[in-house]
């Protein structure tokens, strides 16, 4: 505001004070009956909607946290879920609505996260009968507005007719209430201890009044808060009701967690219970049997099978971000039974130490193998190492090796003798970066086997270690099922994929480049111009340079930077061949970087027998060389990010 005249004023003493005119909406959607539907006539859902073609049914609702705050009072791992009871009150009632008053299955394939501003949509999906009456069942959300993003399937089941065996008052225990010889349980401290674990539970969902223990029994008392009482009569069974009376599995021994997992036989006797009486009867280390029956004694609901699983400490990544990024990491694999290491052979190792224990034959090339009789199971190519550290000869190397392994790849598929067979090719460090051209070699055998599966194989070692005969074998043996393989302390791991945890920016990355610039190659492409308005939108970087052969000739630049000004930011556009060292080092000389983004590439795409080296090497020109002699030029400054796309 300077030269405006624009002065400071002193604000009021007191607080600002809000108050709202506009009613806050309730759960329902208005009238449903003019855009074809009907009301659902419950509290979670919407509308209902019959198939024209069949007598299939579809139930939808809206769900938030403004329509629906109680919800918010079910946080697991720092996210608001849905409880798992809450899809089993909208089976009940979809069972309801086509004559199944039996949820014989309910199985929890994900958990549906609400988000802290908007909602998602909700649809339950119940499938025409089959010849006994019985309907498959599927429960899938959308975050609202995301029209264009996949439905995520939260639960899937089956509803069937006729009655569940009957309630046994007598074994239940209602006669005599507390039940006789169980001993009291004290609850002091439990929803504490609970949110110390990740269950942080509100007043309506912190229902446990008083429990008892009686060998694989636990009986208790359970009830919602008066606040409550008007809202649980809409409801078959109340979610927070029903979550809490599942809460005392935690008290009856079972291995993990208190989260839902599946549900078998789960039928509801009596509807709009305030106040109940369970009884759990473990039946194995994660599952139990739930009976729930009012203060009477008269029954409520029975769970013939309920099984409970852990819920892992990541799942506090919000759910609802569908294009959050993921990484890999290394998990132990689960154990295979080995395999017999004489079945196997050395192609061209130019290293044969790692594999000293083989006792399998070595050969010079795909020919002699072939040549020497049957091909076994597995052929081993290790590969030629180069360190990190090196010069700039490891790039010449990674050219040199991975056209090596591309020769390699297409002689093994172009010689019928080998389609019986497994090539795996060995590495030392390419996974962690020690080995460079093990890296190269890995992403090319990683496009090889999604074109053929099961003829190729990666297998990697860590540096300075050699692989004993039982360790290889028990790594070929699971890598018969998974095609990358890494031995890392004498255990075999193989990769998974998990969210990336945000480090402060939506990408995992705090951008803190004040006074600095942000670097990045082929920023006047497709994709870096993508990442330029990113930096600038998301993340408030405000000096970018963009760098392309071109530069500021490439078509439609001006407008680019018109853009990326308005926005707040100051651009540099240069011309460079981010492949030549020397031009790479005098670009970062005249420029204070901070961040580096590589985004510079050339495609030439083509199926792995079509490959040559040259067109490989004139892929990994802009995409290797340039990534070493940006690594060269910045290595001394203090970065605080250096991203590269692949």
């Amino acid at each position: 505001l300077a030269g405006t005249g624009a002065r400071l004023t002193d604000l009021p003493t007191y607080p600002f004070q809000h108050q709202r005119y506009w009613p806050t909406p309730d759960a329902s959607s208005g009238d449903v009956e003019s855009a074809g539907l009907r009301s659902a006539g419950h509290p979670l859902l919407s509308a209902a909607v019959e198939f024209s073609d069949s007598d299939g049914l579809l139930l939808t609702t809206r769900l938030s946290l403004r329509t629906h705050p109680w919800l918010g009072e079910h946080v697991v791992m720092g996210n608001v879920l849905l409880p798992g009871t809450a899809f089993v009150e909208l089976a009940l009632r979809a069972g309801d609505e086509v004559g199944c008053d039996r949820v014989e299955e309910l199985t929890l394939a994900a958990p549906l996260v609400l988000p802290e501003q908007g909602g998602v949509q909700l649809h339950l999906q119940v499938g025409p009968a089959d010849a006994a009456g019985r309907r498959g069942l599927t429960a899938r959300s959308r975050p609202e507005g995301a029209d264009d993003l996949p439905w995520t399937e939260h639960a899937t089941g089956v509803l069937a007719p006729g009655t569940a065996p009957a309630f046994d008052t007598a074994a239940f225990g209602t006669a005599v209430w507390p039940p006789a010889d169980a001993e009291p349980v004290d609850l002091t401290g439990l929803y504490e201890r609970m949110a110390e674990g990740g269950y942080e539970y509100g007043p309506l969902f912190q229902g446990l009044r008083a429990a008892w223990r009686r060998g694989d029994d636990v009986f208790a008392e359970v009830a919602l808060p008066d606040s409550a009482e008007r809202d649980a009569a809409g409801f078959g069974l109340h979610p927070a009701l029903l979550d809490a009376s599942v809460q005392i599995s935690a008290l009856g021994g079972l291995a993990r967690g208190v989260v839902p997992f599946s549900w078998e036989g789960v039928t509801l006797h009596a509807s709009g219970a305030r106040a109940v009486r369970v009884r759990l009867t473990r039946t194995g280390d994660e599952s139990a049997s739930v009976a729930v029956a009012d203060p009477t004694g008269a029954p409520v609901a029975t769970i013939e099978n309920l099984v409970l699983r852990a819920v892992a400490s990541d799942t506090a990544v919000d759910m609802t971000t569908r294009d959050a990024l993921f990484h890999v990491t290394w998990t132990p694999a689960a154990p295979a039974s080995g395999t017999d290491t004489a079945s196997t052979a050395v192609l061209d190792t130019t290293t044969g130490d790692l594999l000293a224990a083989l006792p399998g034959p070595r050969h010079t090339d795909i020919g002699a193998l072939v040549a020497a009789g049957e091909v076994p199971a597995t052929v081993f190519a290790v590969v030629p190492q180069t360190a990190a550290g090196e010069t700039a000869a490891a790039v010449d190397a990674v050219h040199e090796v991975t056209v090596w392994a591309l020769e390699l790849v297409r002689s093994w598929l172009a010689d019928e003798g080998c389609a019986q067979s497994r090539l795996v090719f060995v590495t030392r460090g390419a996974v962690t970066g020690d080995d460079l051209t093990g890296s190269g070699v890995w992403g090319l055998v990683r496009s090889a086997v999604s074109e053929h599966p099961g003829r190729f194989g990666l297998l990697d070692v860590e540096p300075g270690v050699v692989l004993s005969a039982g360790l290889l074998g028990a790594a070929l043996a699971v890598g018969e099922a998974e095609a990358e393989v890494v031995v890392r302390g004498g255990e075999v791991l193989v990769p998974r994929l998990a969210r990336v945890v945000s480090g402060g920016g939506g990408d995992g990355v705090v951008w803190d480049v004040a006074g600095g610039t942000v670097l990045v190659t082929g920023g006047t492409g497709g994709l870096g111009r993508v990442v330029a308005r990113h930096l600038v939108v998301e993340h408030g970087v405000r000096d970018l340079l963009l760098v392309s052969r071109r530069g500021a000739a490439a078509e439609g630049v001006e407008v680019l930077v018109a853009e990326l000004a308005g926005l707040g930011a100051r651009v540099s556009v240069e011309a460079c061949d981010v492949a030549d060292g020397a031009a790479v080092a005098g670009l970062v000389g005249r420029y204070p970087v901070r961040a580096v983004v590589h985004a510079a590439g050339v495609l030439d795409d083509g199926v792995v027998e079509s490959l040559t080296g040259e067109r490989l090497s004139g892929v990994l020109r802009p995409k290797v060389d340039a990534a070493w002699h940006l690594h060269e030029a910045t290595k001394d400054l203090d970065l605080t990010a250096f991203v590269v796309f692949s």
